[in-house]
């Protein structure tokens, strides 16, 4: 069994295989992400390990003192031994110094290169995958992985990695110097290697799953949050909050509870180091004092084992201080690397065939799809719309309209059959040169931080302000922009920058407009507006959708009335195809809809 991508992500329970391969996908994410850092890597690693050969150096300079350089200055008032060793000790400790300084910046530079380009991979990334992953994975989940994933990541960087790789350095630098000083001393310290393994191990093992549920619960928390904030007009309108309270205190005490476990092994796991490292230092004492009194040992050489055996130990908490901040960076890599080995199901063409002009003629050839595998949205569905044609789709809910209009952007791809812009292949034509000729407006405008041009000229980019005005006026909105407090560079989250559903819509239609695209998709865009703005809007439309091939899905049949040619679907079938006045008087479907339209009007 094997996962791919997010599938499986809020498990706890992968297999060993499962977890082997999640591994080797953080694996190689990581290497991806230091390799263009080795050079400053390897500098870096070259600095720490003379900065901690010198801090090592201490102790044995300390044994040489007591055992060589007193002697010599009680016995022969030779104060060299004594100060040559006095100098050492200070020019080492300032060397350690000034490396370490050294060290420390390299290490900052090198974590902030690394989380720079793994945010940036994470934002290009999830811009890239197509509609389908993000209607299933949740924006909360999204920004927990730019969040407090990423945050993991840096905990463990910018503090826990400098403590690992010095840790690991002055414990192999100091059981060395204490097997060259003393054998003996060296086989207490080899012998608490045992013990130190099995703790080590256990609390590897243990932790690996309670960090995968905190980065969970983690997760959980902030989608509840982001959820119960963007729907905050729903919970004020129904008065939900204490049930949110309680649904949100659940989450809460999972994570709450998920980190507990994870501070309990945590708990075990240090004292458990300290423990080691006092019984070892204390068999040290021990073992060498018996060996002074005999004669087999300096009690220089006894002084400074002893300084070796606290000191073998005094990285540890730290090491597992960084172990803490692996496991938790480790289970935070995992969740990204899952985001990151997603593809788009809607994948760029390799070759992909030039769209210089489009003129906008579209055709739906035995086209077959379903959302993932749930129900047949169009079963067998053949169309052509002429290019400038205005095309009107009405009918029940879930008659299959906003399908087509998905279709006809490429949001999806067909699971049989293809979809055409001007003879050519949807999935062969360039995702830039598509999204040039095709453009929708959604019931749900949306407005960007920035001013009111700005959010216009998204449509176009580099258009100028004659440009954009004349798109406003268009539509009808050029009026209640001049009325905003500095126009059209007002801001849109500032106060007195706030505008009304309808204005917000009039603004997307500004945009749209302004594209100029071949294709132009409305899909129930005029839903927001009142009836004085839907004129407004009716009115612009009549003119600037002369020349362009036009997609209107729309319940409120005023705006159908502008169209060339209306399609009444049903369970994804076209079951009527004419003008607006054919229909009528067919006396099908779209009349009784009419009918019940013009009623609802009186």
């Amino acid at each position: 069994m094997s996962v791919h991508g997010v599938q499986g992500e809020d498990r706890g329970d992968y297999t060993k295989a499962e977890s082997k391969q999640i591994r080797k996908r953080s694996g190689v994410l990581l290497i991806s992400l230091v390799k263009p850092l080795m050079p400053r890597m390897l500098l870096s690693a070259v600095v720490v390990i003379i900065s901690a050969a010198a801090g090592v150096a201490g102790p044995a300079i300390i044994a040489y003192g007591v055992d060589e350089a007193l002697p010599a200055l009680r016995d022969n008032q030779d104060w060299t031994p004594i100060l040559g060793a006095s100098g050492l000790s200070i020019v080492l400790a300032i060397v350690s110094a000034v490396l370490t300084l050294a060290y420390t910046i390299l290490n900052a530079r090198i974590s902030q290169a690394v989380l720079f380009d793994l945010r940036r991979r994470l934002f290009d990334h999830t811009q890239r995958l197509s509609l389908e992953f993000h209607e299933t994975y949740t924006s909360g989940r999204i920004i927990a992985r730019q969040t407090s994933d990423l945050e993991a990541i840096r905990e463990l960087l910018d503090s826990g990695l400098n403590e690992l790789v010095r840790g690991i350095l002055i414990m192999t630098f100091t059981g060395a110097a204490l097997v060259w000083l003393d054998p003996v001393s060296g086989l207490v310290l080899l012998a608490a290697l045992v013990p130190l393994y099995i703790l080590t191990r256990w609390f590897q093992l243990r932790s690996t799953v309670l960090f995968r549920e905190t980065r969970t619960t983690s997760a959980a928390v902030i989608v509840k949050f982001v959820e119960t904030m963007t729907g905050i007009r729903a919970v004020k309108a129904f008065r939900t909050q204490r049930r949110n309270s309680a649904a949100f205190g659940e989450v809460v005490e999972n994570y709450r509870s998920a980190q507990q476990r994870t501070i309990n092994i945590f708990g075990i796991y240090d004292p458990g180091l300290v423990l080691i490292g006092n019984i070892v230092v204390a068999a040290v004492v021990v073992v060498g004092g018996f060996r002074v009194i005999s004669g087999d040992m300096q009690i220089g050489v006894l002084l400074a084992s002893a300084v070796y055996a606290r000191q073998f130990f005094q990285p540890a908490e730290g090491l597992a201080m960084f172990y803490n901040s692996y496991q938790s960076a480790s289970a935070a890599l995992e969740k990204i690397s899952g985001v990151l080995e997603e593809v788009p199901s809607v994948p760029e063409p390799k070759h992909p065939k030039k769209l210089d002009r489009p003129r906008g003629s579209l055709r739906f050839d035995a086209v077959h799809f379903a959302y993932g595998e749930g129900k047949v949205i169009l079963p067998e569905f053949n169309l052509n719309i002429p290019a400038a044609q205005t095309i009107a789709l009405v009918g029940t809910t879930g008659a299959g309209k906003s399908t087509l209009a998905k279709l006809i952007s490429r949001f999806y791809d067909p699971s049989a059959g293809s979809v055409s812009l001007d003879g050519v292949d949807l999935r062969e034509i360039s995702n830039d040169d598509l999204r040039r000729a095709v453009v929708m407006v959604t019931q749900e405008s949306y407005l960007f931080s920035g001013t009111v041009a700005d959010n216009i000229a998204i449509g176009k980019p580099d258009a100028t302000f004659e440009e954009i005005e004349r798109a406003a006026k268009a539509v009808g909105a050029h009026e209640f922009i001049t009325a905003l407090p500095d126009g059209y560079d007002t801001d849109v989250n500032k106060r007195g920058g706030r505008v009304s559903a309808g204005q917000r819509q009039l603004l997307s239609f500004a945009r749209a407009f302004l594209a100029n695209p071949a294709v132009l998709i409305l899909d129930e865009a005029t839903a927001s507006l009142d009836i004085p703005s839907e004129r407004l809007v009716q009115k612009g439309l009549t003119t600037l959708l002369a020349d362009r091939t036009a997609i209107i899905i729309a319940h409120r049949l005023s705006t159908v009335s502008i169209a060339d040619r209306v399609l009444v679907m049903e369970h994804g079938q076209i079951i009527e195809d004419g003008t607006p006045t054919q229909l009528i008087e067919l006396g099908g479907k779209f009349s009784s809809l009419h009918k019940a339209w013009r009623d609802s009007l009186v």
